[in-house]
């Protein structure tokens, strides 16, 4: 039964991109006065082609058997590896990692109040309009 079409699943998809950012800036922000440490991002278009691509089939030995697949999904973090933003090698840069952060931010509690209010909307069928 798919009440929502596939909302909230891509609400969660959302939410986990945004968690996996946000661990990403805090080991960013963390490592700061790390010697020669690259700092990371995500890519969400890296994320949504390494979904595409990694599916994996179930065989079917029987045509009554329903057919369905199993999507493993893997982080796109990548590393700026050839960026040097002090002299002793490490690649963070505060004022960026922390305009990220604040982006990031405001992009997860936007999909948390969306996926909030979905659930109220449920909510609200259940109790018969009341």
């Amino acid at each position: 039964m798919n009440l929502f079409g596939g909302t909230i699943s891509s609400l969660e998809n959302g939410l986990n991109y945004a968690s996996l950012k946000n661990k990403t800036i805090a080991q960013n922000i963390a490592n700061v006065d790390t010697p020669n440490y690259k700092a990371k991002n995500v890519s969400f278009e890296k994320m949504l082609s390494d979904a595409k691509n990694t599916t994996i089939s179930a065989k079917r030995t029987d045509a009554r058997h329903y057919d369905f697949q199993i999507q493993q999904s893997t982080p796109g973090v990548y590393s700026y590896e050839n960026f040097n933003y002090r002299s002793n090698g490490n690649g963070v840069d505060m004022d960026a990692e922390q305009a990220s952060l604040a982006e990031n931010t405001i992009y997860y509690n936007a999909l948390i109040e969306r996926i909030s209010s979905k659930f109220n909307s449920l909510n609200t069928v259940i109790k018969g309009g009341r």
